[in-house]
């Protein structure tokens, strides 16, 4: 495998900066997800980094070979798209081959190679049929095992279970999981879900407008966001952010509280009073959607037997440990 390198990394479409010079390296067998909302740039980044689009400025090194002009078929990497771009006439064994094949190799190793890549994803029965004869998952596992048997310098996915029902996208997420553990293969991940980016990334890259916000282990981001755009980024349901005068901080512009650590109670106590609005009961936990006198919106993750009823006005506080205090110009104040 390979390491990834991007230095000042830039791309323009017709005068208009998409990417504002990325920096980012990414280590030989390390998986890294890039998030961030539709049109910051996540997409446009692999496609620079596959040679799909022309980088405009800065530096891109595979390994430690700079390679901006090198076309994609040279560079060594394999993208596995969201759309699978399986060929319809051609079987399963055809369709891992084909790269292999237009290459040159020898048959027996083609042969070994197709026969490795579809016992790893568990393909092996599949071999002999056509791609309309696959479920959504059995066409991604193809797509990924057509990646694999040429085994690449790094693998880049673009969204590639964005297509996939919610049952098997998580199936298909401890399949990669368990591919890259057996695999060690160098990853470039793009997905809009955060669950993808928080099971399955060494280092998630928040991206915003083309520019990088935070980069850093899953549960570090959500826990030490950089600012209100990661914190209200990261997190399903999102972060609670309310004026810090709400929970007696006056001197601090926004306070941040995720639903877990929002507390609630019936009658008098510390925080502010806030009216229940709905009830979300989803068998394990129950999500409470408040809105606090000032207007604020509000959810809190609660047992699931927890009494609350609409209309009903609770006290609703969060712990100074668990509570995110961001400035006025949206960065995290030091807890110091």
């Amino acid at each position: 495998m390979a390491s990834l390198k991007l230095r000042g990394l830039r791309k323009e479409f017709q005068g208009h900066p998409i990417l504002h010079g990325i920096d980012l390296e990414v280590a030989d067998g390390e998986f890294v997800v890039l998030v961030g909302p539709s049109g910051c740039g996540k997409s446009t980044l692999l496609r620079c980094v596959a040679g799909l689009e022309e980088i405009d400025g800065g530096e891109l090194l595979i390994g430690e070979r700079v390679v901006n002009h090198v076309p994609p078929a040279q560079r060594g990497l394999a993208m596995v798209f969201q759309s699978y771009a399986l060929y319809p006439h051609m079987t399963v064994a055809e369709n891992l081959s084909f790269g292999l094949r237009m290459a040159g190799k020898p048959k027996a190793e083609i042969d070994a190679a197709v026969a490795r890549a579809a016992e790893t994803l568990q393909i092996t029965h599949l071999l002999a049929r056509k791609p309309a004869a696959l479920s959504g998952g059995q066409r991604q596992r193809v797509a990924i095992g057509r990646a694999i048997v040429r085994q690449p310098g790094a693998f880049l996915f673009d969204e590639p279970l964005s297509n996939l029902d919610a049952a098997l996208r998580g199936q298909m997420r401890i399949e990669l999981a368990r591919l890259h553990a057996e695999l060690k293969s160098t990853t470039l991940y793009v997905t809009h879900d955060q669950a993808e980016a928080m099971t399955l990334a060494d280092r998630v890259v928040v991206l915003n407008a083309g520019r990088v916000e935070q980069v850093g282990a899953p549960m570090a981001l959500y826990r030490e966001p950089a600012n209100l755009f990661v914190a209200g980024f990261l997190g399903s349901p999102r972060i609670n952010l309310l004026p810090g005068a709400l929970l007696g901080e006056p001197q601090v512009p926004t306070l941040g509280a995720r639903p877990e650590h929002l507390v609630v109670r019936a009658g008098e106590g510390p925080g502010c009073e806030a009216t229940v609005i709905a009830v979300e009961p989803l068998g394990d936990v129950s999500y409470l959607h408040l809105r606090a006198a000032d207007g604020t919106a509000l959810i809190a993750r609660v047992a699931p037997d927890t009494p609350a009823t609409p209309g009903q006005a609770l006290r609703v506080d969060a712990a100074p440990a668990h509570r995110l205090r961001f400035g006025a110009d949206g960065r995290r104040l030091s807890d110091n």
